[in-house]
C-alpha cells in the first residue's frame, strides 16, 4: 500500500473562534509563503488557535499562525511563528481598517484551505468578543441539539 504524501483536501478550521467571538464579516485572503511553508500546510501541520491579524503600515499581516517546520526541509526551512503577509485588494483593506477601528473588534483567521490550483488561502473575519453568558448560551444550544439528534436515532 502506498500512502499519499499530501492530503487531498486541506481545510483547517479555527473552532475556538466561533466560540470566543461573534463573527461579523468574512474575507478570503491569499498568503505570501515560502516553499517549505506550503509543503507543511499541504501535510496539515498548521495551528490557527492563537492567531490574529494586525495592520503594519497599510498591509495586513497574520501573527501567531503556527506552520510547523517541514520534516524534509534543510537549512532553508522557515520559522514556525513568523508574521505572514495577507494579500487583499486595496478596497477590501480599506473596509477592514474602517471596521476594525471600532472598540472591541478584532481580526481573526477562521479557516485555512488550499485551492484547486494549489494556493493557500486564509479566511479572516472581523469579530467581537463574546461575554461569558453568551458562551453559556452557545453551550446550552449545542447540548440541546445533541440531545435532539440522539433521540431521533
Amino acid at each position: 500500500m502506498s500512502k499519499k504524501k499530501f492530503l487531498d483536501h486541506i481545510n483547517i478550521k479555527n473552532k475556538k473562534a466561533s466560540f470566543e467571538y461573534h463573527l461579523m464579516d468574512t474575507y478570503v485572503a491569499g498568503m505570501v509563503l515560502g516553499g517549505t511553508e506550503i509543503k507543511s500546510i499541504r501535510e496539515g501541520n498548521v495551528n490557527l488557535q492563537d492567531a490574529y491579524c494586525v495592520f503594519i503600515g497599510e498591509e495586513l499581516f497574520v501573527r501567531q499562525l503556527q506552520i510547523a517546520k517541514y520534516d524534509k526541509g534543510t537549512y532553508y526551512n522557515h520559522e514556525p511563528f513568523q508574521d505572514r503577509k495577507l494579500l487583499l485588494t486595496k478596497k477590501e483593506l480599506r473596509k477592514i481598517v474602517v471596521k476594525s477601528r471600532d472598540k472591541g473588534l478584532t481580526i481573526i483567521p477562521t479557516r485555512l484551505f488550499v485551492t484547486d490550483r494549489g494556493y493557500a488561502k486564509l479566511e479572516i473575519a472581523i469579530a467581537k468578543g463574546k461575554k461569558l453568558y453568551d458562551k453559556r448560551e452557545d453551550i446550552k444550544e449545542k447540548d440541546l441539539k445533541r440531545e435532539l439528534d440522539n433521540t431521533k436515532l
